[in-house]
């Protein structure tokens, strides 16, 4: 196969993202809308609160009789759920609590610590103001009002505010379905026996754990073996899957097979080899319905490829905005060399020096096949093609890895 111009991360990103969609919306009950994506704004149902409340526990009478050292007479009580029938009038005063109804006629609350109860007569210790203390109809919101957004991952603030506005269901994106496959005879699944010279596939379930941490529904199929036939017999296990990503089989050798096997299923290539370190034999492209992302094999050089291009996409077909990973900016704590024409993304740990700074160091070897240092490390240290050597001390981009719930 005639190896193709490298492309840069940011191209290659921009070329996935433009063909993915958001996925139908389906209806979860209340208790299933955590961390689901809104598929269109929630409206509130009623109004909050449907009538004037009181914000403390008092008694609600008129501004106009509830000056310093007025005694007035209790006309009744209002508990929360049980509004007074009645009007308050003239020298007249109703025992209320936090949520009460205010009744008609009043237009103020009086705090209980304020007041001296002596039967059915209470005196006025401090003068009260029309409306404090009242929580006026549609305080919070109205009837019709867009309380929640569409395109917004659903908190558990959210979840309690669409419970407020009376609604038991909501219609949220479904979550994208992601079928992960890795290929080679060397591999086995953990537990399995693992043949002469093989490893144990970490890929496939540190990819669905990276998928179910961004919302997605990951499904792990059986490992490939390496063979045109049982890459291709891939083709009938995606059918309704919202992507499909590989593992392994993508780069230039005799048995990397992903291109060739998928290609006599239809797969279109749209690109293939980037201008990253680690991650350059990354693979792009759609077979029939479903996208195809390809990650190289190495388990370092999938994850990192992971996050550049597979959490956008998943967050493109979750319903959400989808951009490249947040940056931040840390100090170097040691230096670093000149880099070349790949864009390369240093492991790293984080350390706050004594004047509160971020430090940021590389490993001292950066091999894509150390897993160990990538579960060790804060961040990614950013190095774009060509950047010149940096001292230590050097202000530098990275992205941190906590931020990304990884």
């Amino acid at each position: 196969m005639t190896q193709p111009a490298m492309i840069s991360v940011e191209e290659a990103r921009d070329r996935i993202l433009s063909g993915l969609r958001p996925t139908p919306a389906e209806v979860v009950a209340l208790a299933d809308a955590w961390n689901r994506v809104a598929a269109g704004p929630v409206m509130a149902r009623l109004t909050q609160p449907p009538s004037d409340v009181s914000a403390m526990d008092g008694y609600a009478l008129r501004a106009a009789d509830g000056g310093l050292g007025a005694t007035l007479s209790v006309i009744g009580a209002a508990p929360a759920g049980h509004p007074f029938a009645g009007t308050v009038g003239p020298g007249q005063i109703v025992r209320l609590f936090t949520g009460s109804v205010v009744p008609a006629g009043a237009d103020a609350i009086l705090l209980q610590e304020d007041a001296t109860r002596k039967g059915e007569t209470v005196t006025v210790n401090e003068a009260v103001t029309i409306g404090r203390h009242i929580r006026r109809a549609g305080q919070d919101f109205a009837s019709g009002d867009a309380v929640i957004a569409a395109g917004r991952k659903l908190t558990a603030r959210d979840v309690g505010l669409a419970a407020a506005a009376n609604h038991p269901w909501l219609n949220v994106h479904r979550r994208p379905r992601v079928g992960i496959l890795a290929t080679g005879d060397e591999i086995a699944m953990p537990g399995e026996p693992i043949p002469a010279g093989g490893i144990v596939s970490s890929n496939s379930h540190a990819l669905a754990a990276l998928v179910r941490a961004a919302g997605g529904e990951p499904i792990v199929l059986p490992i490939a073996a390496d063979t045109q036939e049982a890459v291709a017999a891939v083709a009938d296990a995606i059918i309704g899957m919202d992507m499909l990503v590989t593992t392994g089989g993508a780069s230039v050798g005799d048995h990397d097979l992903v291109i060739s096997g998928l290609q006599t299923r239809g797969l279109v290539v749209d690109f293939w080899q980037i201008a990253m370190r680690p991650g350059k034999p990354l693979l792009f492209g759609q077979l029939g319905a479903v996208p195809v992302l390809g990650l190289p094999g190495n388990p370092v050089s999938a994850m990192v490829c992971a996050i550049l291009f597979l959490l956008p996409a998943l967050a493109r077909l979750s319903g959400l905005p989808a951009a490249p990973p947040p940056t931040s900016t840390a100090i170097l704590g040691v230096p670093v060399k000149q880099n070349d024409r790949r864009a390369d993304h240093l492991r790293s740990t984080i350390e706050t020096d004594s004047q509160g700074r971020q430090v940021v160091t590389p490993f001292a070897v950066q091999d894509s096949a150390m897993l160990r240092r990538l579960a060790q490390a804060d961040a990614l240290v950013l190095r774009p093609p060509h950047a010149p050597a940096l001292p230590a001390g050097a202000e530098v981009p990275i992205i941190r890895l906590d931020s990304l719930g990884l």
